[in-house]
């Protein structure tokens, strides 16, 4: 594996959806530990003072910012349940971003689109962003194609992304995410870190 991460102060970390009331029974994040990696991933990340960015889908009172075209969302807005307005909120307790670390709270799928994101890694000259967290064939896979459209330099962490569909997650992570990322381990991301750190 070669060293992906040459400047720390150049990457940044995303950890998107990281959702607490999904981690903990989703049986594909279970099985294959992904808290715990990312738990891991995430320290390793903050020893060497990288930047942390994380997003939650979250809505105002009365889901004004779903449109009844849209397919994926007009269902939860219909539903009656009420409406997550704090991001940080719905993260999982074992990430849970501490002060200064970006949290965007987004209102589509993709973490860039109608949020501070992109603004935020250029305005602190980010070139590499290591992307993980839930659904892959969510929030994970729209914010990686968009990144790659504005030529970031992509690493996608396997063993802290999670789907519904499994088989999903392996398809995009072997066939369809190499197109635009190198796809990595949270074993060799804090490796690259360690070396970045230099102990």
């Amino acid at each position: 594996m070669p060293d992906l991460i040459t400047d720390p102060t150049r990457t940044a970390i995303f950890i998107g959806d990281f959702y607490a009331d999904i981690m903990d029974s989703l049986p594909h994040a279970t099985e294959r530990n992904v808290i715990s990696n990312t738990v891991e991933l995430q320290q390793a990340a903050r020893d060497v003072s990288l930047l942390i960015c994380y997003s939650a889908t979250v809505f105002r009172t009365g889901y004004v910012e779903i449109s009844g075209r849209n397919k994926t969302f007009s269902q939860r807005k219909e539903s009656g349940q009420p409406a997550a307005s704090d991001p940080v909120a719905l993260i999982h307790d074992a990430v849970k971003p501490i002060e200064g670390e970006v949290v965007v709270g987004k209102h589509r799928v993709n973490a860039f689109y109608g949020t501070g994101l992109d603004l935020v890694l250029r305005a602190n000259d980010i070139e590499t962003l290591i992307v993980l967290g839930y659904a892959t064939s969510g929030v994970v896979l729209s914010t990686l194609r968009y990144a790659a459209d504005l030529d970031y330099r992509l690493l996608v962490v396997e063993d802290c992304c999670a789907d519904q569909q499994p088989d999903v997650h392996d398809f995009l992570t072997r066939r369809i995410f190499p197109r635009q990322a190198d796809v990595v381990t949270s074993k060799d991301i804090v490796g690259m870190l360690k070396v970045a750190r230099g102990s």
